[in-house]
């Protein structure tokens, strides 16, 4: 169980690069479900709660691990909402409010990994025995008492966006079956999609509130497995072409410290103009501003954890500088 083993001690940043191809990488439904795009730049968005819920989605998928957030549907075909799903934490919770809403807060704590990684706002409705007026001879009345829990998660993801600008595609084709019963006419399908996409996710993993929640080193590796490798077996319709290309975590000794906007030091080289783009191999990664920073903190940095995927091309002389850094280097094994 989570709750027996120690909070990290450490602050971390994370940096995620992954590319889409003919996909959807997040659909904007109050826009036709269009590929989110910044009007001003052309560059492709992904909002934070799409990169959480790839994470989510694997570790209670491929790695056993029970999640808070998740679609529940009942007997009657209900969508269980969160108060419900607060409940299916409830053992062990008697006593008084208080101590029913501690028993609820560690159990979930101690069992659901999103919640450790994430944090969450849980609404929480008990049943209570309450005596009407003062005579003793009266029947206890049973009344609903609401609240809820707080939990600021450690693991905070900036929107990701793409590191050029893309192209929207519109597609039109024919589904396989009539519009209505005894028509001839096919239902139309419809859809949005960008035809290449390399985008920039930007995390921190916060030690303060670590101790909150009980995140442990073991967690992160998680985390770090779920951005990886969810990334991969996110094997929908509309994600289906998704690969994670570099993954880099900055693992630091100081306490409180972090260098921050991380993103905003990898940028791309090609000779195809940003809309032409449509792989990987068109383009070079230029980390050289990124190497040169990490290197100025090298006093306050303890590791750098990463994996980079061997279509991605980068200047090797970049890549030799930081192994001169002295700085700790460790391959991801994922």
């Amino acid at each position: 169980m989570s709750d027996k083993k120690e909070a990290i001690k450490n602050r971390g940043e994370i940096l995620f690069l992954y590319d889409v191809k003919d996909t959807n990488p997040n659909g904007d439904p109050a826009d036709e479900n269009k590929p989110r795009i910044d009007e001003e730049t052309g560059v492709n968005i992904v909002t934070d709660v799409r990169i959480k819920r790839t994470i989510r989605d694997y570790l209670h998928d491929f790695k056993n691990q029970e999640i808070f957030v998740k679609e529940i549907v009942d007997a009657e075909g209900k969508i269980q909402d969160a108060k419900a799903r607060a409940r299916d934490f409830l053992e062990g919770a008697e006593g008084t409010i208080k101590e029913k809403m501690d028993k609820i807060r560690s159990n979930i704590l101690s069992k659901c990994i999103d919640v450790r990684l994430f944090g969450a706002t849980i609404p929480i409705e008990l049943s209570v025995k309450k005596k009407k007026g003062t005579d003793p001879a009266t029947v206890d009345e049973e009344s609903a008492e609401k609240s809820s829990i707080t939990l600021i998660g450690p693991v905070q993801f900036k929107m990701a966006r793409s590191l050029h600008k893309v192209e929207l595609k519109y597609i039109k084709g024919t589904g396989a079956f009539a519009s209505k019963a005894g028509k001839e006419q096919k239902t139309f399908r419809e859809e949005w999609i960008v035809p290449y996409s390399l985008i920039c996710v930007y995390g921190i993993v916060n030690e303060n509130a670590a101790k909150d929640t009980n995140l442990t080193d073991e967690d992160i590796q998680l985390l770090l497995d779920g951005l990886w490798n969810g990334t991969k077996n996110l094997i929908s319709r509309s994600k289906v072409g998704q690969l994670p290309r570099l993954l880099i975590k900055v693992n630091y000794r100081e306490q409180n410290y972090h260098i921050g906007d991380l993103d905003k030091l990898v940028k791309i080289k090609s000779t195809v103009p940003d809309e032409q783009l449509r792989d990987i191999s068109e383009v070079e990664l230029d980390i050289s501003e990124l190497i040169k920073t990490l290197q100025n903190n090298k006093e306050k940095i303890a590791s750098i954890e990463y994996k980079i995927d061997e279509r991605v091309k980068v200047s090797p002389e970049m890549v030799s500088s930081l192994r001169n850094s002295k700085i700790e280097l460790k391959q991801l094994s994922l």
